[in-house]
């Protein structure tokens, strides 16, 4: 993953557009974020559930970064220029795939990335479709810690490529990252496998929880699909209300980063409760509840099934 012609352009460019500014006496800047902070090369992910995977791999030898910050709603995110020289200034770009980051493509095709090589964390997962979306994957792919053990492999094998020295350093963070992985995993399941076949349902407003649902042998509903917010119709509510009263679903769950207006409806006219707040596509500050990718999912885990257990929140 040697620099290009192209990507060492961009950085004389950064560089020097730095330099205007700081003779101009403007900041944003290079900061404790510019790649020679430490001398490490730099990993830029697309948003911080991955960041936190990818420096489980890293360990001490990379930088990982996120472009997204934390409590972002990644799928609509529009990148900045200060997000772009990050982009050239990197070693390797780190990307969900399956559709997650509708921005990222076009992104990428501008100037700011497009020397920085890329790798895709997702590649070689089994995808489940999106309801109504001819076939379109739903891109949600690390709320399984399986599918998680698919990432970690590719960013191994990213990482190796990009720092072949360290090559063993890496593949033994990603072993000792995948036994974490497989142990939430078995106590995801087990966790979830308690509730009585008729609480066995998870209703949540964003369609993104299709495989933890699958790992964990629970039924889905949802308000709207991935990235379509603007799709809590009436008659979705109506049909997510109607799925609540007919299966007796004692609790119900939103995400962290959309609104949870329409969930709040299905409560007040199913009887329901409001189970919490779920992560998916951020992780928390270092002092709030999901601070890593295991504690996401191991607080989910806890939200659902206490909730749907009868102790909803």
């Amino acid at each position: 993953m040697a620099n290009s012609p192209v990507r060492a352009a961009l950085r004389r460019l950064a560089a020097a557009g730095c330099a205007i500014a700081v003779l101009a006496g403007l900041s944003g800047c290079g900061g404790s974020d510019s790649a020679a902070a430490d001398g490490r090369p730099v990993v830029l992910t697309t948003f911080t559930v991955l960041a936190d995977i990818a420096r489980n791999v890293a360990g001490e030898h990379l930088r990982v970064e996120s472009i997204t910050r934390v409590g972002a709603e990644v799928h609509g995110y529009e990148p900045t220029p200060e997000d772009a020289r990050r982009a050239a200034e990197a070693d390797l770009i780190l990307d969900n795939g399956l559709g997650l980051e509708a921005w990222f493509e076009r992104f990428l095709s501008g100037a700011a990335g497009g020397g920085t090589p890329r790798a895709v964390a997702s590649e070689g997962v089994e995808p489940i479709p999106i309801e109504g979306a001819d076939g379109a994957a739903n891109p949600h792919a690390w709320m399984s810690p399986l599918n998680a053990e698919v990432y970690v492999g590719n960013i191994v094998t990213a990482f190796s490529e990009l720092d072949p020295v360290r090559a063993d350093a890496y593949a033994a963070n990603g072993a000792a990252y995948t036994e974490e992985l497989r142990a939430v995993h078995d106590e995801l399941t087990a966790r979830l496998s308690e509730l009585p076949e008729r609480q066995r349902a998870l209703v949540t407003c964003e369609g993104a929880f299709s495989y933890l649902a699958r790992d964990a042998g629970l039924r889905e509903s949802y308000i709207w699909p991935v990235n379509a917010e603007q799709q809590a119709t009436p008659q979705r509510v109506a049909a997510a209300i109607a799925f609540v009263r007919d299966n007796e679903v004692p609790a119900v769950f939103c995400e962290s980063t959309v609104s949870d207006d329409a969930m709040q409806q299905v409560v007040r006219e199913s009887g329901a409760a409001f189970g919490g707040v779920l992560y998916v596509d951020s992780l928390s500050e270092a002092d709030g509840p999901v601070p890593t990718y295991l504690d996401l999912l191991r607080h989910d885990t806890e939200l659902i099934a206490d909730a749907l257990a009868g102790a909803a929140a």
